[in-house]
């Protein structure tokens, strides 16, 4: 078994230092390699190329059991264990799906805003007519990361953006802040966004007097701007 390491390997490490790891000699391992190949192993790597196979065509979500069950649908007369055991000396496992990430809390005291919006995405003819607010988050290797994105309906162009590796109010505001600052929108806008409540906008007005923003909100960007912008959150789910 350690010469069949050795062998498998022996393209990325060199085989003198896999010897010495491994306390084989390096006579020995080409003494091994130099026997002519048994009928089982011979049967063995065409049995990880056919475990090879349906793993991939499960998108590497099948571990042994599975692996196995669809071998032995296709007549193929081969035990659960010896199945098993070539997963894991070949390293095949199964990639378990990342749970879910919550970017939408709907179980808040805030009102849900009017769906001003109303799925018409073709209403906006000009830039800084409509922007669209939503969230997601990106799986990387050190782990999750929130984008909190806006993008301008007309020109389709993200706008204003903001990542953090939680889901702070902060964040949604820090994305808006981004898209005000770069686009300077004037009075009309609509602001379009799921029923979360991230950044206190959960109120809907073209007024001045509406009162559709909370006190954070109108601290962050003063009071003579966020009259000039409709906030909406839609009832049945992102903007999109």
């Amino acid at each position: 078994m350690r010469f069949r390491f050795i062998e498998d390997h022996r393209e990325v490490f060199p085989v003198r230092v896999m010897c010495s790891v491994l306390r084989v000699s390096a006579s020995g391992y080409y003494a091994w390699r130099g026997r002519p190949e048994s009928a089982r192993a011979q049967a063995n790597k065409t049995l990880v190329e056919d475990i090879r196979r349906v793993h991939a065509g499960s998108r590497r979500r099948y571990g042994s059991p599975r692996v196995h069950a669809s071998l032995r649908a296709e007549g193929k007369r081969v035990g659960c264990n010896r199945v098993a055991r070539l997963m894991y000396e070949h390293g095949i496992q199964a990639h378990r799906r990342r749970p879910l990430r919550k970017t939408t809390d709907s179980n808040h005291a805030f009102p849900p805003a009017p769906n001003l919006l109303d799925r018409q995405f073709a209403s906006a003819v000009a830039p800084n007519q409509v922007w669209l607010a939503d969230m997601t988050y990106i799986a990387t290797g050190e782990g999750w990361l929130y984008l909190a994105a806006i993008l301008d309906l007309f020109s389709r162009k993200v706008i204003g953006w903001a990542m953090s590796e939680t889901m702070p109010q902060e964040l949604t505001l820090a994305a808006l802040h981004m898209a005000i600052t770069n686009w300077n929108p004037g009075p009309g806008l609509l602001h379009h966004s799921d029923r979360g409540s991230q950044g206190g906008l959960n109120w809907s007005s073209q007024q001045p007097s509406g009162g559709y923003c909370d006190g954070d909100t109108e601290a962050e960007f003063g009071p003579g701007w966020a009259w000039s912008v409709a906030l909406a959150g839609a009832t049945g789910g992102g903007a999109a």
